[in-house]
């Protein structure tokens, strides 16, 4: 009996011991199972975050890409409105110039009209005083020898009356050869201005479709919204890229003896256009960036000006600043003349103050029609306040 005592408690301590190392058993088995799922959850949860960045790389990029895409369609769009522009600016002078030769041929026609009249009526008098000095038979006047000397008077008479009325016939006929001459210049000049007229109505066509297409890409561009931070950037890769370009235009430059700058010129240019002053030099821009320039709102079509006298440097579009024209003034002045609808001017064109240059648009993205202007001395902007009054 004392024998099987300790023998029970031994075994009820294993009993003890191995229930206690299955529920420990149990218990880390529970744990590993809540860890795994706590790992697997985790595990979804940075799949998700890294699918999540994953997609909006990929928008970001979609998105850059659309704009790039967009932007040089707007490119084009600015471009095939400049054109368009031109084309009509060209007619339109050379309506006006055929306008003034159909006027002038007028004068000229009426002139002719009037002569040919006048001639009439003194050839038709010469024929009267002919018939009324007598009906002589001028071969009998010849072999008649009586009264020599009053024949030979009459002869003289009839010779000089012969000679002024085939002086005035020749007059009169080539009266009628320039009047018919003018004529015809006249009926062609009519002809021409038609077809011009013609011209000018499919070009405003044009321009229309291309406006068109313009305001559709701006629509496009504007759903492609930009941070504050990535509007920034933008701003300066388009400061630096003008910056970049002036500056190879810079040592481009020829020195020209009879440009003389701009140094002595303070308050007394005119600007390059009238119109409101919409943000001025100095002011905000985005963030950091300040204006370097004054943009100046005006209605599309208005003539730009430049300045002062100068050679052109740059004539063609620019990212950020549309259609954009630089002119060189001589030691170290330049003047830049941006958003334009059309260009008037090419590279290496002399340019002379008050010179039309371009015309007022809304060229790189715009949506109001205007001016952007600049006046640089040795690349560095100045206030064009101190200069243009």
């Amino acid at each position: 009996m004392s024998n099987a005592l300790p023998y029970c408690c031994k075994f009820l301590s294993c009993l003890v011991l191995l229930n206690s190392l299955l529920f420990i058993d149990n218990s880390m088995a529970f744990d590993n199972s809540e860890n795994d799922k706590a790992k697997q959850n985790n595990t979804a949860k940075l799949n998700d975050v890294q699918q999540a960045i994953a997609k909006q790389e990929s928008n970001i990029f979609q998105t850059n890409k659309a704009r790039a895409t967009l932007e040089q369609q707007l490119k084009n769009d600015d471009l095939a409105i400049a054109k368009a522009a031109k084309a009509i600016n060209d007619t339109k002078l050379q309506l006006t110039t055929t306008r003034h030769k159909i006027s002038t041929l007028a004068q000229e026609k009426q002139l002719l009209t009037s002569k040919k009249l006048t001639q009439e009526r003194l050839l038709a008098k010469q024929l009267r005083a002919a018939y009324t000095t007598g009906q002589h038979d001028y071969l009998k006047l010849l072999l008649n020898q009586e009264k020599s000397e009053k024949i030979q008077r009459t002869i003289s008479y009839y010779q000089y009356f012969n000679k002024a009325r085939i002086n005035e016939i020749n007059k009169f006929q080539a009266t009628i050869t320039q009047l018919m001459q003018v004529t015809t210049k006249h009926q062609e000049q009519i002809e021409q201005l038609q077809i011009l007229e013609k011209t000018q109505q499919q070009q405003s066509v044009d321009l229309g479709k291309n406006k068109a297409n313009r305001k559709n890409t701006l629509a496009s561009l504007s759903k492609k919204l930009l941070s504050s931070k990535q509007q920034l950037n933008k701003l300066k890769a388009e400061e630096s890229n003008l910056t970049a370009a002036l500056q190879k235009l810079t040592a481009l430059i020829r020195a020209e003896v009879d440009l003389t700058g701009l140094s002595k010129l303070k308050r007394k240019l005119s600007w390059p256009v009238k119109g409101r002053l919409l943000r001025s030099f100095g002011s905000s821009k985005q963030g950091y960036l300040k204006w370097k320039g004054v943009l100046l709102g005006a209605p599309i079509g208005r003539q730009v000006q430049t300045i002062h006298n100068g050679t052109v440097l740059f004539s063609d579009w620019l990212k950020g600043y549309g259609l954009l024209t630089v002119i060189d003034h001589g030691n170290g002045y330049m003047s830049l003349y941006a958003h334009n609808q059309t260009l008037l001017k090419s590279v290496g064109d002399r340019v002379e103050t008050g010179e039309p240059i371009a015309l007022i648009g809304q060229s790189g993205g715009q949506n109001q029609a205007g001016l952007y202007f600049e006046i640089r001395h040795q690349g560095k902007a100045v206030n064009p306040k101190l200069w243009c009054r």
